[in-house]
């Protein structure tokens, strides 16, 4: 059951986490300061604010450990991670900042690519077999994936690329067609299914999901799911970065903070 997995020492927080984003919120501060106008509680540091925020709950706080509970659960997490604070930072951050993401000598169309491809990899049973024995190079992985998936952003957001935003669902469409073929066709022998749920139990010898979850999850209608709301989170995160976008230029247009 799901108390099991509370009374391991896993309800934490992650105070090293949250001490280095409140750091990057003071050092938000000092250059909200430093080179505009605007003040902490207008709508760009709201949203930058905003990611920071769900950016701790998605990695730091305890409800970070439930994603390894389910496919589903953890495809979430990581939408949340790709799909969701990118924009929500790059929006919250004025163009009269130092533009570090723009000096990276990486076009975007190379960077969404290459965000593709690793992330289709990543779910691999292989794959994930590797990186969970080597927890630098998982980490060094995930933030690989973070960076370029700003980078694919930054011509949604600062542009509204509609072709390259109808790209970057296009090529999402391998990973998220390895879940829903391993949920539609996927059996007790398929070796994509059980190696993908020999990832998300709470522990190598508790690899069964009747004993943590109940039905959905952990199930063939898991993958189902999982790359369903892949898919889902990043279409709304696309629909809601659009009218972001028009807010904070309706903004600037009219001088409204």
């Amino acid at each position: 059951m799901l108390e099991v997995f509370f009374l391991e020492d896993q309800w934490v927080w992650n105070l090293p986490i949250l001490s280095g984003l409140i750091g990057v919120g003071v050092l938000y501060i000092l250059l909200l300061r430093s080179f505009t106008k605007l003040k902490v509680h207008h709508k760009q540091p709201f949203l930058f604010f905003l990611a920071l925020t769900l950016l701790y709950l998605a990695i730091g706080s305890p409800l970070s450990t439930l994603n390894h509970l389910s496919i589903s659960l953890h495809m979430i997490q990581l939408s949340l991670l790709f799909f969701v604070l990118p924009p929500l930072f790059l929006l919250g951050i004025p163009e009269s900042f130092p533009p570090i993401l723009y000096r990276l000598n990486i076009p975007p169309l190379a960077a969404l690519f290459t965000f593709a491809i690793l992330f289709s990899c990543y779910h691999l049973p292989a794959v994930l077999t590797y990186l969970s024995l080597h927890s630098l190079i998982h980490t060094s992985y995930l933030l690989l994936l973070m960076l370029l998936s700003f980078i694919s952003w930054r011509p949604i957001v600062k542009e509204e690329n509609k072709t390259f935003a109808f790209l970057s669902g296009m090529v999402l469409l391998p990973a998220c067609s390895l879940l829903l073929l391993g949920g539609i066709f996927g059996n007790a022998a398929n070796p994509f299914l059980s190696g993908m749920l020999e990832h998300f139990c709470i522990t190598p010898s508790a690899m069964s999901s009747i004993s943590v979850l109940p039905a959905p999850f952990n199930t063939r209608a898991d993958l189902i799911m999982a790359g369903v709301l892949m898919m889902g989170i990043h279409k709304f995160s696309l629909l809601l970065t659009v009218r972001m976008r028009k807010i904070l230029l309706e903004r600037d247009l009219t001088g409204n903070s």
